[in-house]
């Protein structure tokens, strides 16, 4: 079997990459591991930034669908210290360009947007090689090989296409992050819900942070952060809820209870998200045929840029295809050129921003930064 673009991972970057194509006249396939769009829950909210994210979901068409999506409010951030203390409290005003909605709703836009036939479910990539003239074979775990002109990896942190192009692998960086959720947190966690307030909330300390937003429907999803090696997580089994959550909680003796209970209190979870990254200057040689995006080209820690790169790296890449009338190696040499540059200068800023909220002078420093920013902002 011969597809002439192949697209590995149904992810927010992948889909919008094929939906660009569409749009474009240009057939590709996506292949997916997962089974179905249903096989697992799709995460939290996320915050969609005028600047990258938006204006993917531009190019692909779908803007005014995403609009519907925003979760009134989302964009408030609080900033608290260790005893619940209020430092920093800035409104969702409404003007602000990183309103926050459903990732699975946005995934689910993305899914209808396309023909059915796009996708192929259960379709995990096992090997990925080349064979000629830019050409690649692949094989699936269910035992599907096929051949194509164009290998997009958009399958994420751990990769099976980017060995075809780098020798990177994703590297610890000494942060996991405790995922949780609360059901019917205003009515069963009102003091945690009123310290996380309409959006988002972080309560930081050197080493450590208990991170928060609310999600539609009074769910509290929180995110609990802790700086230590790989031997104390796999210590946890977190199989063991009751065992779990009080190691967990453990590490933040003295705070205050309402948000300890965001660990303590969590109907789901502790789930562990171990944070990995790719060197921040990651790039590659040109390679005939293939390319990445997303996390599968530039892994970093979170801060809110991830899923926005993924949306412009696929629109970016739909578009360099579209242009370039058949040659695929004009346009993958286009994108890479500002791919590379626009990473490089996110994973550079994800990093200062994880000092920021986790360093010696945490919460203070960043919220230095951040009156001094917009202070920038309303002076310009």
């Amino acid at each position: 079997m011969h597809i002439p673009i192949a697209i590995i991972g149904a992810g927010l970057g992948g889909l919008v990459l094929a939906r660009v194509l569409h749009l474009n006249g240009i057939a590709a396939t996506v292949f997916e591991g997962e089974v179905s769009a249903e096989a697992r829950a799709q995460g939290g909210m996320l915050d969609i930034h005028d600047v990258d994210g938006q204006l993917g979901l531009k190019i692909a068409g779908l803007y005014d669908e995403f609009r519907a999506l925003i979760h009134p409010g989302g964009q408030q951030t609080r900033c608290l210290d260790s005893s619940g203390k209020l430092l920093m409290d800035t409104p969702d005003d409404g003007t602000g360009g990183r309103p926050e909605v459903p990732r699975g709703a946005l995934r689910r836009i993305l899914l209808n947007s396309l023909p059915p036939e796009t996708l192929r479910w259960g379709h995990k990539l096992v090997t990925a090689r080349a064979i000629s003239e830019g050409r690649h074979e692949l094989i699936f775990a269910n035992g599907v090989t096929l051949t194509t002109d164009l290998l997009v990896g958009a399958d994420g942190a751990w990769s099976k296409v980017r060995p075809l192009l780098s020798d990177a692998v994703p590297a610890y960086t000494g942060l996991v992050f405790f995922e949780t959720w609360l059901a019917d947190a205003d009515a069963r966690h009102a003091e945690s819900a009123q310290l996380v307030g309409g959006g988002s909330m972080m309560a930081l300390a050197p080493g450590k942070g208990i991170m928060a937003h609310r999600e539609p429907d009074s769910v509290l999803h929180a995110y609990i952060a802790l700086q230590k090696p790989l031997a104390w997580i796999d210590s946890i089994d977190l199989s063991d809820h009751a065992s779990a959550v009080g190691r967990i909680a453990a590490e933040f003796a003295g705070w205050a209870s309402a948000l300890t209970a965001l660990i303590t209190g969590c109907d789901t979870g502790p789930v562990a998200r171990i944070i990995h990254t790719l060197p921040v200057d990651h790039r590659w040689p040109r390679r005939p045929g293939v390319t990445l995006l997303g996390d599968a080209a530039h892994l970093m820690v979170p801060s809110g840029e991830g899923a926005n790169l993924a949306i412009f790296d696929g629109a970016e890449l739909g578009k360099a295809l579209a242009a370039a009338c058949g040659n695929i190696e004009t346009a993958l040499a286009a994108y890479e050129k500002d791919l590379f540059a626009r990473s490089a200068q996110a994973a550079t800023e994800a990093a200062q921003v994880t000092k920021l909220l986790f360093g010696k002078d945490a919460p203070y420093r960043l919220i230095e930064v951040f009156e001094r920013d917009m202070m920038g902002t309303l002076g310009s």
